[in-house]
């Protein structure tokens, strides 16, 4: 099997729409778990690198190539992107084996025609690495007068710059200015580690000989310093060959999501219910704290996504209640039973680009404006399963006012609940002075998870 020939083929089936790269990427790490480690970490970052960096990489082709990306066939496209950006931002890999190969691969697929074609845009690309600059270890003032100006355009730049499209960067500039909107953008294109939640459970003695096996297997391991059951993986490539995953020691899960369960202060003994459930991170992690005494109902829209959360159950050893439904539609069963409710919404997920680096690409105008009216219905909708008393939370994954903060207020001035102070729950987490407030957002460049908002409210008992 040729890798190179393998990531094109992935990339295509991403842009084409028919497949999330996450899962995409996952699945054939699965598939090919045979592959030496070294081979399954070129495929992850060449794949993940290439899509992160794909308005960047156009950009540079476009200045070096006679025919733009977007008119070339959809193989030579891929193809050109992938090696560029093994050329611009893998240093393990010599220029000449980058052009080589893929001028191999480009007749390989039946494009012999387009061999030199092929050659020339990728040499004259390595040829000037200087002028190009950032991102291939030149000082980014050198490159300045390549890309937009930052000044004059900062919008364009920011965009090319980072690999950003433009209708995000609008946003982000409009509510936290250009600075901040840098620094957000800067941290999303860093290499983030694996986040696994071990079980809570485990004896000190389990602990050591899970870390034991995992440092053996050549993996890099550390605890996240928010939380005690919280580890940061590197080298991960295939979660399933990760030792104790079958055995349901750990569950993936991002530190933002499990500060969710934190904040909403589950104790053993209560009735959870998780309306926007899979894939059953926060369901998983929610039983685990309500004990065998407790309950947990899971739920999401349709029979694949509830498949989700039955296997992280069964595979973690945990009695989940799954169904399927509509949180939009009301169930007049679970009417004031909920000690507490878990709303974690769809939303536009601007706060994991840095993981699913094709959401990006997907965001349109339209999708932006349904969003809010769907999270209020969904909110509108819940908040009556939850007991007087009870305890509601409301999160996304995105960093988008209109998804986050203004919900939030429109939920306090519409229904009878009171905002909870969740300060207490978050000593070890920087940048959270909005927590007496009931509420945080999470950022991708001040703390060390994906861009995340929670919310926590307290029915009034009356």
């Amino acid at each position: 099997m040729n890798i190179r020939e393998l990531i094109v083929d992935m990339l295509i089936e991403i842009e084409n729409g028919k497949s999330y790269s996450h899962i995409l990427i996952r699945n054939v790490l699965d598939k090919y778990g045979y592959f030496p480690a070294k081979d399954r970490a070129f495929i992850k970052r060449v794949t993940e690198g290439t899509l992160e960096r794909r308005i960047q990489i156009d950009y540079i082709i476009n200045a070096y190539s006679k025919v733009p990306a977007e008119k070339m066939k959809p193989l030579i496209r891929n193809l050109l992107r992938m090696s560029v950006y093994q050329i611009l931002f893998m240093d393990a890999v010599p220029d000449a084996a980058a052009c080589n190969e893929a001028v191999k691969l480009a007749a390989k697929r039946k494009f012999q025609n387009l061999k030199g074609f092929v050659n020339g845009v990728l040499r004259n690309i390595a040829r000037q690495k200087e002028r190009i600059g950032y991102g291939c270890g030149v000082d980014k003032a050198k490159a300045a007068d390549f890309y937009p100006d930052s000044k004059r355009n900062p919008v364009a730049y920011l965009s090319v710059f980072y690999s950003m499209p433009e209708i995000i960067v609008r946003i982000w500039l409009k509510e936290y200015g250009m600075e901040q909107t840098e620094r957000m953008l800067q941290a999303m294109l860093e290499i983030r580690p694996v986040t696994v939640r071990i079980k809570e459970s485990l004896t000190e003695k389990e602990k050591e000989d899970w870390l034991a096996k995992i440092e053996k297997k050549g993996i890099g391991i550390r605890r996240h310093s928010y939380l005690p059951y919280a580890y940061c993986l590197d080298h991960a490539e295939g979660i399933r060959s990760v030792p104790g995953f079958e055995e349901g020691l750990f569950a993936v899960q991002d530190v933002s999501s499990m500060l969710c369960v934190e904040c909403a202060g589950i104790k053993e003994g209560d009735f959870v219910v998780d309306v926007c459930a899979a894939p059953g991170g926060k369901s998983t992690h929610g039983a685990e704290k309500t004990g065998k005494t407790g309950r947990v109902l899971a739920r999401d829209i349709s029979a694949q996504k509830t498949a989700y959360i039955r296997e992280n159950a069964k595979r973690q050893g945990l009695n989940i209640e799954t169904e399927i439904a509509d949180a939009m539609e009301y169930d007049e069963e679970l009417e004031g039973l909920a000690d507490v409710l878990l709303a974690d919404v769809p939303c536009s997920g601007l706060g994991v680009l840095g993981r699913k680096r094709d959401i990006k690409y997907n965001i349109t105008e339209e999708m932006l404006a349904k969003l809010p009216g769907i999270q209020r219905k969904i909110l509108d909708t819940v908040w009556r399963y939850v007991k007087p008393g009870g305890i509601l939370v409301y999160s996304t994954c995105t960093i988008r006012k209109e998804e986050n903060e203004e919900n939030a207020g429109w939920f306090l001035k519409n229904f009878p609940f009171t905002a909870e102070d969740i300060s207490s729950r978050l000593e070890n987490v920087p940048g959270t002075e909005t927590a007496q407030e009931g509420y945080i957002q999470l950022l991708p460049d001040i703390h060390e998870t994906d861009g995340f908002f929670i919310a926590v409210f307290r029915r009034e008992k009356h």
